[in-house]
């Protein structure tokens, strides 16, 4: 079997995904020191849907800027595909990490998806979408 798998017409190589993978380690970790921000000090101050959104925009911006430097400073040159590929990467871990850590603090899994609730004024939900779309922004933008 080849290290190439082809798709969309361009060809995927299975170990530029390692330090992607790398970078989502730290991503997460920013997340953690984030929601730990967000209880102690916005949350106190500004209460808890302010300092949910303020927490939210943060985290956000955080993801956009350590993609940027990633991308950025990569030797490596990821064709589209791979980067859409590292965006779905980074999602199914965060969303999957969500629901087990939520499993093991026993939140319902209906309260997880809750979080996602557009229409009842959560945002969550961009946290997702901006590390599925952040690498696809970011190579366009670098011009990769």
């Amino acid at each position: 079997m080849s290290s190439l798998i082809a798709l969309a017409g361009q060809s995927v190589r299975p170990r530029v995904f390692l330090y992607p993978l790398g970078i989502w380690v730290v991503m997460a970790a920013v997340a953690v020191v984030n929601g730990g921000f967000r209880e102690v000090v916005l949350i106190p101050r500004v209460g808890s849907y302010a300092g949910h959104v303020v927490s939210t925009a943060l985290l956000v911006a955080a993801i956009i800027g350590l993609s940027f430097l990633y991308f950025a400073r990569s030797p490596i040159a990821y064709t589209g595909v791979e980067l859409v590929l590292v965006g779905a990467l980074w999602t199914v871990l965060t969303v999957g990490f969500e629901f087990l850590v939520g499993y093991i603090e026993g939140t319902p899994v209906s309260v997880t998806i809750g979080q996602y609730n557009v229409l009842a004024g959560q945002v969550w939900i961009a946290v997702p979408l901006t590390l599925f779309f952040s690498p696809l922004l970011c190579g366009w933008y670098l011009g990769t």
